[in-house]
């Protein structure tokens, strides 16, 4: 018995011993045959990924969504490149500075993208934009304004106009409706609300003359929802206007207490409050707002444009009121991104980095598109809307040189 237990023991220890020496196959068949070996992306030979880094949740999620809407429509209308499928890798940066960073991460080294869209918020495009630059992935916001966001970043692109042409071109409407005095309500801490509103300050006061043109100044804090002290310090100013760049969830708020509380001031906001949750939310209060925008579905200036109405409002059918700017500047962002890719004739990053840099005279929905040297569109026309009987409505073109 003594002897068998032994031969057993024997036998186990020379098959531990072999298995040991023997590599692990783990990509082997049943009988011990490597299976091919898959490169990584191999497997996806017939496909360009291109990223889609947007807000589809948080205070800016309405904005992304809409953004994102313009993305995928031009990628049903402009599929393939190179002779490829393109693949949208869309993820949430969930308005937040710290996700943006992950999310980008992960599109760059887990998803293996060549290109990148986004963001909506200049905020957590700003926060993404190291790694972009390090990975040397090229990247095209839409419509983050915030100068900042391609500053020093020879890899992130923008298809929209920026803040200080923004701020001056409120700032001229402002005084041109007669407004001598101005007050003006930023959020702390967003790059977007902050630096659109300090040019606009900048601005008033340079074109008022006067350095007492700007009568207050007032901050709030993320997801502030109670703004009626900020509101009643600016009623007993009694400026003509008051300027809030903010998210589309805060405006109405804005809007709404200041009228509860009598404020009969002109009511004006930048690109984000293009948003219908603002007519939702403040109801007959919003009557009368104005706003900056990038693009006006009634007047469309390029062949593109024209097109890009007719189908994308049959695709909408019925879903927005009217086609949101940012929806036309995700689109502009798509085909920019994809005409690149194809003139470089490769989905090197460098390749397209330096395609995206020679693109001249592109014909976009919004526009004529060529960039600076800072990978800024070069664009001088800015749409003013107002709110009139529950719906946006063009109200003019104003073109600062």
């Amino acid at each position: 018995m003594k002897r068998i237990i032994s031969l057993l023991l024997s036998l186990l220890m020379v098959l531990a011993l072999f298995t040991a020496c023997t590599p692990a196959n783990n990509n082997g068949d049943a009988n011990g045959e490597p299976d091919e070996v898959v490169e990584p992306g191999e497997e996806d030979a017939d496909v360009i990924k291109i990223g889609v880094f947007e807000p589809l949740t948080g205070m800016n999620g309405g904005g992304g969504l809409q953004e994102l809407g313009g993305i995928e429509y031009a990628n049903k209308m402009y599929p393939e490149v190179l002779g490829k499928k393109i693949e949208l890798v869309v993820v949430d940066n969930k308005s937040d500075k710290g996700e943006a960073t992950t999310a980008v991460t992960r599109l760059i080294e887990k998803d293996k993208v060549v290109a990148i869209i986004g963001s909506y918020g200049s905020a957590v495009s700003i926060a993404a934009g190291d790694i972009i630059r390090d990975a040397q992935v090229p990247t095209v916001a839409p419509s983050a304004t915030n100068p900042m966001v391609t500053q020093g970043n020879d890899f992130y692109f923008r298809a929209c106009f920026l803040d200080p042409f923004q701020g001056e071109v409120m700032a001229t409407y402002a005084i041109e409706q007669g407004a001598k005095t101005a007050a003006v309500i930023m959020q702390n801490g967003d790059d977007y609300s902050v630096g659109l509103a300090n040019f606009f300050i900048n601005a008033f006061k340079k074109l008022t003359g006067e350095e007492a043109s700007i009568v207050d100044v007032s901050e709030f804090q993320l997801n502030e929802a109670d703004f009626n002290a900020i509101l009643t310090n600016i009623k007993a100013k009694n400026p003509d206007v008051i300027f809030a760049p903010s998210a589309a969830t805060t405006a109405p708020l804005i809007i709404k207490q200041a009228r509860d509380l009598g404020i009969e001031s002109l009511i004006m906001g930048g690109d984000t409050w293009e948003n219908p949750a603002v007519i939702d939310v403040a109801g007959e209060d919003a009557e009368g707002i104005v706003l900056s925008t990038f693009f006006d579905e009634n007047d469309p200036a390029t062949n593109e444009a024209v097109a890009f109405v007719e189908g994308y409002k049959a695709e909408l059918a019925g879903k927005e009121p009217i086609i949101p700017a940012v929806a036309a500047l995700g689109y502009d962002a798509y085909i920019l991104v994809r005409d690149a890719i194809e003139r470089a004739g490769s989905t090197d990053g460098v390749a397209i980095r330096d395609a995206l840099k020679e693109t001249k005279d592109f014909e976009g929905v919004t526009g004529i598109i060529n960039f600076t040297e800072e990978g800024d569109a070069d664009k001088n026309v800015a749409v003013i809307k107002s709110v009139q009987d529950g719906q946006f409505v063009f109200i003019d073109s104003v073109e600062v040189k």
